[in-house]
């Protein structure tokens, strides 16, 4: 093996350009000789994209559909903590029911819009650069989607907010947001309220995406029934 390396190096170093062929070699023999059955970092960052596709096409195809986020407890999307503080005086006065209306609103809403974040996802995907893959591959169970997420959710969220905005309008949210705020306002010792409404939904569907894709990379990482492709099975089946 030595002899067969020495050879390598010595017909890329007598080669022109000399330093490009020698440092095209060294590259190539970075996956045979340090590491894990040849697999170099382009291909554990090839895995863990495909990992994180798979993820995703899983996450959205539980979340959106009906009760995907309202009966899921951890992605579930709550009254807003900024508007909570007109929800009280708003049950006194009898507009529990719509309040109430108003929450599995807003879930519906996320859970009509995911579909339409897949691509918006796979395509950051694409984009994503694995200088640090074999650490990421040998991270924690969610290392792949974690940083993922770090790297690319504010602009996810700024592409998503369109369908999300689109979809609110669709099913009656924003007018029942509206409906609730022009009620609070008329009550005595109202207080002025900002709030972007389709701006929360979209930050919360999105970290709901997030939760389940992480829940889903965990599996693969974990079950080798979950690596549903011959790259997964390659990259994660040699995981240290």
């Amino acid at each position: 093996m030595m002899r067969m390396l020495a050879s390598i190096l010595f017909l890329a170093l007598t080669a022109a350009p000399a330093a490009a062929q020698f440092d095209k070699v060294l590259k190539g023999l970075g996956g045979a000789v340090g590491g894990g059955g040849g697999l170099n970092d382009a291909k554990i960052g090839s895995g863990l994209q495909e990992a994180l596709k798979v993820g995703t096409e899983n996450a959205v195809t539980q979340t959106g559909t009906v009760d995907g986020f309202l009966l899921n407890k951890a992605i579930k999307i709550l009254m807003p903590k900024t508007l909570q503080n007109i929800e009280k005086p708003l049950r006194m006065v009898g507009y529990g029911p719509q309040i109430d209306e108003f929450v599995v609103g807003i879930n519906r809403a996320a859970e009509k819009a995911v579909p339409f974040a897949k691509e918006i996802f796979w395509d950051a995907i694409g984009q994503m650069s694995f200088e640090d893959a074999r650490k990421i591959l040998n991270g924690s169970n969610t290392a792949a989607t974690d940083y993922f997420k770090s790297k690319t959710s504010k602009k996810l969220q700024t592409a998503f907010l369109p369908s999300v905005t689109d979809v609110m309008n669709q099913v009656g949210v924003n007018r029942q947001y509206n409906d609730l705020m022009g009620r609070y306002k008329d009550l005595p010792f109202s207080k002025s309220v900002t709030f972007d409404v389709n701006q929360y939904v979209t930050e919360k569907a999105t970290d709901g995406i997030f939760y389940v894709v992480a829940q889903e990379e965990k599996k693969i990482r974990t079950n080798p029934a979950a690596r549903v492709t011959d790259l997964l099975k390659d990259v994660f089946g040699s995981r240290k």
